[in-house]
């Protein structure tokens, strides 16, 4: 009677196991189901095996430098470069995943045991996403959804193009494409950008807490924002570093220790105005904009430059490029303090511009006025011209340059037409910088500040020259007469009579100073001096025709008409031209075009374009080296002499204006100033033998100059920024520069050496002064 109790009760304990692996089964087949359905579809299109082996994200176009750099990057939404496994510091690998996924080494794209962990306790220590979930959702999921239906369904999809990502991809490949496809805001896509904005630097470079700020900000970056929340994202790096080292990552120690430092942000935002190299990336936009319209893909259809991720390698030296703008900006703040200063109101009533009448300042004025961006918007709004005036006078918040502001900017309010005549006060500036042997384009400087001043003064701009275009009327009649660097003619009073060489009136030109020696002087002496009687007769002898065919043979494109007075340098020509021109000098006779990019390649690393160099041979090695020693003359005691020693009869003007010097260069240097009529224009070109550069500098409009020829002179406003340029290349052994004499060619046909021939017969041998003629 006793046993039947019994027999009941293991009867009810069988049914429950009996349930219970029922309700079991059931679970995991509903699983299953799911998983199945998900991956027939049912819950929306899943990525096909295509999509995941080639996940569409937008990649930007990147400028790469010739020391391997990144000078910036084309893009619309996205600023994204990818970077593979190996570039990833191995600090940043351990820092993600130990906070984002501890167990990720060992699962499959899902973690069992953090799934439960989530449902067992709602959420509350912690959610179960895996990295590789994290990546299916930025990838192809999306948003998450505030339905709870549809947030059901897209952690299944998650689930589902994990396992696939998994099957289909490395464990490190799916790291790297989780570090590239995430927005750390900022323009910064990747973790490429991210490293650059926030600290300055190549990933591969990020020490321990960097990575630990980075990979904090994986949570939200918008909400861990660690410019405008500093010590949330403080207290979240600090998390991740005891989180590695809770596994053993680093140690207890080294985690309190960096937990104690401060996040040190170096922020550098990226956009198209800002940054290195910004007027050199807007000429690779052009030519690229350029290059998808001829190059099409093999299916026919267009490159997108800012979608394709397309990698363009150029010529220029990040080094080199920053020590050009580094230059710029310290000799064009003093120059432009100084210009300010003989330009206040009680000085010069039409300031900016001077020597103009009121009636030339309204022609100026009205030209800018009706070439302005407000003018056009508002004309295309429908505006009428009276209301499109009337906006012109009020006043209006603005931010503009400023030179002595740490961000070169301040706030200020002006009226939109008191603003134009602000930024027409402002002299502008142009430089490039080659490698004669290569034609490589090393440094490349269009103005100022692209996000103020636009127009590229390097290749759109072209100014009048000035005496830098002697050396190419010397080199027509050395070549063509075979003269010779110590030939000597008088410097007396010139006239190439009319109806000669396309001559209305007779071409009489007078020295800058209306003064004529009378004495006779050696070519070299007359072109360090810029003696402008020497040239008219060179011109005279071989004919302007001779000159333009050399001149169109250096590589100069712009008009140059066939009259004599081009030989004092009237021909606006751009600075692009002129260093090509001057590069042919330093490579012994033989054009190189000069050379901005060297190859394209697509995101998986094909070359698309190589460049094919462009060369002539336009000299021969004699003239070529009897130009270069002309042309060390200018330096040795010409316009040029400041730069070997202070020269200035008056130091502490010079030391005030121009920076950096004295120079003290002790190197072969040639070179050529120039300086225009009224001081419109400054030029500087100068050589060593494996480094050509060209400085312009100027106003806008050429009535915005100097008064003076002390200022004006392009021995003061060009020359300094070579100057402080070659002293900062120098300093950087690395980078090469020459310091070595000019190569001479074996059998030397052409008499170089002045000292050897009678000293009655080459004239005066040193200038009074340092200051540089003017052309005309």
């Amino acid at each position: 009677m006793a046993a039947a109790p019994k027999k009941k009760k293991n009867t009810n304990f069988y049914k429950y196991i009996k349930w219970f692996w029922i309700i079991f089964a059931s679970g995991i087949g509903a699983v299953g189901l799911l998983f199945l359905l998900a991956s027939w579809g049912v819950f929306g299109e899943l990525p096909s095996f295509d999509r995941l082996e080639n996940p569409q994200t937008n990649l930007a176009t990147e400028i790469i430098s010739s020391d391997g750099k990144t000078l910036g990057k084309l893009y619309l939404d996205d600023n994204r470069t990818p970077i593979v496994y190996s570039d990833l510091p191995q600090n940043l690998v351990d820092a993600l995943v130990a906070t984002e996924d501890a167990r990720y080494y060992e699962h499959s794209g899902i973690d069992a045991r953090g799934t439960l962990r989530a449902v067992a306790y709602m959420g509350s220590k912690g959610g179960a996403s895996t990295i590789t979930q994290q990546l299916a959702r930025q990838l192809f999921v999306g948003v998450r959804s505030k339905n709870l239906f549809e947030t059901i369904t897209q952690k299944i999809k998650e689930w589902v193009i994990a396992i696939r990502l998994e099957r289909q991809y490395t464990k490190e490949e799916i790291i790297a494409m989780y570090m590239n496809i995430y927005d750390f805001n900022y323009n910064a896509d990747g973790i490429l950008s991210a490293s650059k904005i926030y600290f300055g630097k190549e990933p591969k470079d990020l020490k321990i807490e960097e990575s630990a700020v980075l990979v904090g900000m994986l949570k939200n970056s918008s909400f861990y924002n660690p410019i405008r929340r500093e010590e949330l994202v403080f207290n979240r790096r600090n998390t991740v570093l005891e989180q590695m080292a809770k596994y053993d990552y680093i140690t207890e120690e080294v985690s309190d220790s960096l937990q104690a430092t401060k996040m040190d942000i170096n922020f550098n935002p990226e956009s198209h105005r800002e940054g290195l190299a910004t007027y050199f990336r807007m000429y690779i936009q052009g030519f690229m904009n350029k290059w998808v319209r001829d190059n099409p893909k093999p299916d026919g259809e267009k490159y997108n430059i800012y979608l394709d991720g397309l990698k363009v390698y150029t010529t220029i030296d990040s080094r080199m490029q920053q020590n050009a703008e580094e230059a710029v900006q310290e000799h064009m703040k003093k120059l432009q303090a100084e210009f300010f200063h003989q330009n206040t109101p009680d000085r010069n009533k039409t300031a900016p511009f001077l020597d103009i009448t009121p009636e030339e300042v309204n022609t100026i004025m009205e030209r800018a006025l009706k070439s302005s961006d407000r003018w056009r918007i508002m004309r295309n709004e429908g505006k009428s011209e009276k209301e499109i005036r009337a906006s012109f006078k009020v006043p209006t918040e603005m931010t503009v340059f400023d030179w002595n502001s740490p961000t070169k900017e301040k706030d200020t309010t002006l009226t939109p037409l008191d603003s134009i005549r602000y930024y027409k006060s402002f002299l502008r500036t142009a430089m490039m910088s080659m490698e004669p042997q290569t034609g490589h384009v090393k440094a490349w400087v269009g103005g100022l500040n692209y996000k103020h001043f636009q127009y590229d003064n390097v290749i759109q701009g072209a100014r009048q020259v000035g005496s830098t275009f002697k050396p190419i009327v010397y080199a027509a009649a050395i070549d063509q007469l075979r003269l010779s660097p110590c030939d000597v003619l008088s410097d007396i009073q010139y006239c190439i009579e009319a109806h000669k060489h396309g001559n209305m009136e007779a071409w009489c030109p007078s020295n800058s100073n209306g003064k004529y020696s009378g004495e006779n002087m050696t070519l070299k002496y007359a072109l360090a001096n810029s003696v402008n009687t020497i040239t008219a007769q060179l011109m005279d002898r071989i004919g302007p025709k001779s000159v333009v065919t050399i001149a169109k043979n250096l590589g100069i494109t712009s008009n140059i008409p066939e009259v004599p007075s081009i030989a004092l340098g009237t021909p606006d020509i751009n600075v692009y031209e002129m260093v090509g021109a001057y590069g042919t000098f330093a490579n012994q006779g033989v054009y190189v075009k000069p050379v901005m990019l060297t190859r394209i390649e697509d995101k998986n690393g094909t070359v698309l374009y190589e460049y094919i160099p462009e060369t002539r041979d336009v000299l021969s090695k004699d003239v070529a080296y009897a130009m270069v020693n002309l042309m060390e003359g200018v330096t040795q005691g010409g316009s040029g002499t400041r730069l070997r020693t202070t020269g200035a009869k008056d130091q502490s003007v010079y030391k005030e204006v121009i920076t950096g010097y004295p120079y003290e260069f002790k190197n072969p240097i040639a070179g050529k100033t120039g300086t225009t009529q009224n001081q419109s224009d400054g030029w500087f070109m100068g050589m060593v033998p494996n480094l050509v550069t060209g400085v312009w500098v100027g106003g806008e409009e050429r009535a915005t100059h100097f008064k003076s020829i002390l200022y004006g002179q392009g021995a003061s406003m060009a020359l300094p920024i070579w100057g402080l340029y070659m002293k900062k290349n120098y300093s950087d052994k690395d980078l090469g520069i020459s310091l070595k004499e000019f190569e001479k060619p074996e059998e030397l046909s052409i008499n170089v050496d002045c000292n050897k021939i009678d000293e009655a017969a080459p004239g005066p041998k040193k200038p009074t002064d340092d200051l540089d003629d003017l052309d005309f």
